[in-house]
């Protein structure tokens, strides 16, 4: 299980250009791609799905009222939110249905969320997508950003899709199952892509 952390950084972010060259531009032109990093556990996973299909800004502020509210995003805590609570606070019955259901999973052990780090991809994958409302972003963004796992490809992620259309100069935009596709040429540093295109866009955009 291959991970990602500063020591290795920059030289697997070589290896990727030396895979595909086209990161090239990327790589000379803005550098090794940031690493953004999560803390494992139950809270990031709350993280993630308040922040599915929203903006990152939108996300963020979710969160941060919810932990506000309830003094903290651990299990206990979130396991008896209810709908209007949610509500006032910008969540979703949905979405607040799957946090109770989470909290319930891990409170009673049918989600340890500790032992991910020991698993591989897929197994971490397995896992999480046993949960109600973790999907496969989810579950990969996890791997990425928490566990630090250096072969996660978020399928999904619309902000990859566009970057992938201008660094590989492709007609069109790719749909989430073309894009994974794509990637399976990056492994096993599919995580090293997704990061550098995802410098890419917020690189180019603040150029611009």
């Amino acid at each position: 299980m291959l991970t990602v952390d500063e020591t290795n950084n920059a030289a697997l972010c070589e290896a990727l250009v030396a895979i595909d060259s086209r990161f090239l531009s990327v790589f000379t032109t803005y550098g090794p791609a940031p690493l953004s990093t999560r803390p494992q556990g139950f809270a990031t996973l709350v993280q993630l799905i308040l922040e599915q299909q929203v903006s990152v800004s939108s996300g963020r502020a979710t969160v941060e009222r919810l932990e506000t509210y309830a003094g903290g995003l651990q299990p206990e805590l979130l396991l008896n939110i209810d709908d209007e609570t949610a509500r006032g606070l910008g969540i979703s019955r949905q979405k607040a249905g799957y946090i109770r259901g989470l909290a319930a999973d891990v409170l009673a052990g049918r989600l340890n969320v500790d032992a991910l780090a020991t698993l591989p991809d897929e197994e971490v994958c397995e896992h999480l997508t046993r949960v109600k409302g973790i999907g496969t972003w989810t579950a990969r963004t996890y791997l990425l950003v928490a566990l630090s796992r250096a072969d996660a490809w978020p399928h999904g992620d619309v902000a990859l899709h566009a970057a992938m259309q201008a660094v590989l100069r492709l007609e069109v935009r790719p749909t989430s199952d073309e894009a994974s596709e794509i990637a399976e040429f990056w492994k096993p540093y599919r995580a090293v892509a997704a990061r550098m295109l995802w410098h890419h866009y917020t690189s180019s955009r603040k150029r611009g």
